[in-house]
């Protein structure tokens, strides 16, 4: 007897066009589409063609249609500002259409693209959603980011207006926003005609005269926008995503596709209704932010949380116990990294025990692998699902995970779980013959891709094909490594690149990883390969303590290169591991691998753009001294 995730998978891999009509009929259509998925331009399929609607309207106007305009949309909640506000889904409506009114009087129209430049205020998700409601296409990128990084995302969009704020706020710093938007401006080739500010009371920016408005002042001169009828194929926005040849990629999301696949996982993978309170602990800068912080809680008519501080530092390792407890929270989604922070802060979780979690149903981890470790510490301390699930700046939504809304498998540590609906994940050798069940391979897709999956890059439709469709003929190329288990498991290992080459045998740093951090003392850590002259490539480890450790550095190494060898064999070659007061990641939580390996090999590397600290590669740089890597030319390429 199959179960219903059985029915729904196959229906959704033999019968695209009627699960996915299906699903749409959740959406508000101006007019219906077509033809549900368009073949007709292979690998350039179209979902919903014909189909035209308005994301906006889906996200607020609907629901403030149907009687539900007091019920609260956003909460933001804000340690760093001392700031908690309740925001309805009428006066968030009310909000963004005045503000749309603002862009539309500066010349925005559909098709036209936006910059976003913004901290975790409610400005932003306001922004995003006001260029929805004109059809214009938004562009979010991280506040704080660097001028030139800014400026390359500019030159690629040309947006007509950039919307930024006076300053973020991060920890008890404030990060002054307008003379890095005023140096990127310098720095790019194309101008933009305007730039709308919001002055924060933190930070009062100098505006430039006759390219800067004050965002009051533009709305208070503005009337309000309604809803502009768009192609369910016209994109929604661009997000950019770090390219190797150092020029982003511009990763397309129509609306239509996306408006419907996020509908969907909202009651089927995070089992969360309407009116109930769901908090993704991420960034709208990110992925993550776009999809589950603004669109899908808002089109499924749920209460989203926008939180503005850290998981540790504001003001102590209890601040997430506190925003759940506070707000209601049913379901919290954040990254691993964020909850290695508690449990190095918190090895006992304490800080937990003070506050009510009730409310709380499920947790869910993605950004990167969820260690067995941390994912049995949150289970223990929770008692609650904690479910690992994997996804792609590129793909949207989940790909892998527990859907927990159709029926809730039993947890595999290391596993990200079952393909979803519409992901015919495959795992594959590299002459693109699927290899047997637990042997690591290329996790690929089967083209095409579900609704919501990006389209294409921003006027790069080349590079598109290049970068995903080329190496694997008739599927997408993930990037990841991993393997599909007997009972049809997900189990992603790391990066294709993150597999290291240790005399001819391919091991994956992830494995290791698990091992690693599954020592007592261990709060979180990282493989990379190194190389060597005889092996070619060698494992070392970089080990997080946890607060209060006060053991000899020695014996943790001695123990943790002893556990590897126990559990992976001699094989692995795992012999030299380095304790490390911090690891360097991205502002999202991703551990940099790749930049460590090139300074632990004396290559020459870049600043990633997204990283938190960049004086952690230095503190990394002089502790692998001592072990003969990271010679003296490891500088910036």
């Amino acid at each position: 007897m199959t179960g219903r995730y059985h029915d729904l998978y196959t229906r959704s891999l033999t019968d695209p066009e009627g699960f996915w009509a299906e699903a749409a009929e959740r959406i508000d259509w101006i007019r219906r589409w077509d033809t549900v998925l368009d073949r007709s331009s292979p690998p350039f399929y179209r979902w919903f063609a014909g189909g035209v609607m308005n994301t906006c309207w889906n996200a607020l106007d609907r629901h403030v249609a149907a009687g539900h305009g007091a019920r609260t949309a956003v909460v933001y909640d804000s340690p760093v500002a001392g700031t908690v506000e309740r925001i309805s889904y009428a006066a968030l409506r009310d909000r963004v259409a005045a503000f749309a009114g603002a862009l539309r009087g500066l010349g925005v129209a559909k098709g036209d693209r936006v910059i976003l430049y913004m901290p975790m205020i409610p400005q932003a998700v306001v922004a995003m959603l006001a260029c929805a409601r004109l059809g214009a296409v938004h562009s979010v990128v991280f506040g704080g980011f660097a001028p030139n990084e800014l400026a390359t995302r500019i030159d690629d969009a040309k947006p007509k207006v950039i919307v930024s704020a006076s300053c973020g706020i991060e920890g008890s710093r404030i990060v002054r926003y307008k003379p890095m938007l005023d140096a990127a401006i310098d720095q790019a080739s194309h101008k933009p005609g305007r730039c709308v500010v919001f002055q924060r009371p933190q930070e009062q920016a100098a505006l430039i005269a006759g390219r800067d408005l004050d965002w009051d002042d533009a709305v208070a001169a503005a009337q309000p926008a309604d809803c502009v009828p768009v192609a369910a194929t016209d994109p929604l926005y661009i997000l950019y995503t770090s390219g190797t040849t150092g020029q982003p990629k511009g990763v397309v999301r129509d609306n239509g596709g996306h408006a419907v696949a996020l509908q969907w996982t909202m009651p089927n993978l995070y089992g969360v209704g309407p009116g109930e309170v769901f908090w993704t602990a991420s960034d709208v800068g990110w992925v993550v932010g776009h999809s589950y912080i603004v669109y899908a809680p808002l089109l499924n008519g749920s209460t989203t949380v926008l939180f503005e501080g850290k998981p540790v530092g504001t003001p102590d390792a209890g601040a997430f116990w506190r925003v759940v407890s506070d707000h209601r929270v049913t379901t919290l989604f954040t990254a691993p990294t964020a909850f290695r922070a508690i449990k190095r802060e918190d090895p006992s979780a304490m800080l937990m025990s003070t506050y009510d979690l009730s409310s709380l149903r499920a947790l869910f981890l993605a950004g990167e692998r969820s260690d067995p470790d941390t994912l049995g510490w949150a289970e223990r301390h929770l008692k609650v699902p904690v479910i690992d699930h994997w996804w792609q700046t590129e793909t949207g939504w989940c790909i892998a995970g527990n859907p927990l809304g159709v029926e809730l498998f039993p947890v595999k540590p290391g596993s990200a779980t079952k393909p979803l609906p519409g992901w015919d994940v495959r795992c594959v050798d590299p002459s693109n013959r699927e290899v047997p069940a637990g042997d690591i391979g290329a996790i690929v897709i089967r083209l095409p891709l579900p609704p919501g999956a990006l389209r294409t890059l921003w006027n790069a439709d080349e590079r598109f094909v290049r970068s995903y469709l080329t190496d694997y003929p008739g599927y997408y190329q993930t990037g990841d490594a991993g393997f599909v288990d007997g009972d049809g498991y997900v189990h992603i290992m790391a990066r294709t690149d993150d597999i290291i080459n240790v005399a001819g045998h391919r091991l994956s740093t992830g494995a290791m990883e698990e091992i690693l951090a599954a020592h007592a003392d261990v709060a979180e850590c990282a493989v990379i390969g190194v190389h060597d002259q005889l092996k070619g490539q060698l494992p070392l480890g970089l080990l997080v303590l946890k607060a209060g450790v006060d053991r000899p550095e020695g014996e943790i190494v001695a123990e943790v290169v002893r556990m590897v060898r126990d559990r992976i064999g001699p094989v692995a070659a795992f012999k030299q591991a380095v304790v490390v007061d911090r690891l360097p990641k991205t502002r999202s939580g991703k551990i940099l691998r790749g930049t460590m390996q090139k300074i632990a090999d004396g290559q020459d590397w870049r600043m990633p753009a997204t990283i938190d600290d960049p004086a952690i590669l230095n503190e990394i740089a002089d502790a692998l001294r001592p072990l003969g890597y990271a010679p003296a030319r490891d500088k910036e390429a």
